[in-house]
């Protein structure tokens, strides 16, 4: 098990960036995938991103490719997600989680989560 903490979040206008944090505890970070999801008001969550465990690789949704950037530190056992070009449509409660090894786009696989950070775009 591994707790995980998102920061970063906030307001932004249409166009700019913001870059959020995954912080996790635990001392075998490296052995987990994790994967953002989001989930905007009266919607499902949807996958967003994901990186592996060892190989480091990466998966992005077709809505943020281009645009949205994971990468980890596993010295510092944080997951990053750098979103450049943000849309109103991106405006959502952004949600890290983590599982074993392999990423995947399916929430339902993946074992903790954190408590979600609010990312608001405004056009």
């Amino acid at each position: 098990q591994v707790q995980l903490v998102e920061s970063g979040g906030g307001l932004v206008q249409a166009g700019g960036s913001l870059r959020l944090s995954c912080a996790a505890s635990g001392r075998t970070f490296s052995s987990y995938a994790v994967g953002w999801f989001r989930q905007a008001p009266g919607k499902e969550r949807e996958f967003v991103t994901a990186i592996s465990a060892i190989s480091g690789s990466t998966y992005y949704a077709d809505s943020v490719k281009g645009r949205f950037t994971i990468s980890r530190d596993n010295a510092k056992n944080t997951v990053y997600l750098q979103m450049n070009s943000l849309k109103p449509e991106d405006t959502a409660v952004y949600y890290c989680a983590a599982r074993s090894l392999h990423a995947s786009r399916r929430s339902e696989e993946y074992d903790d989560w954190g408590q979600g950070t609010q990312v608001t775009v405004s056009s």
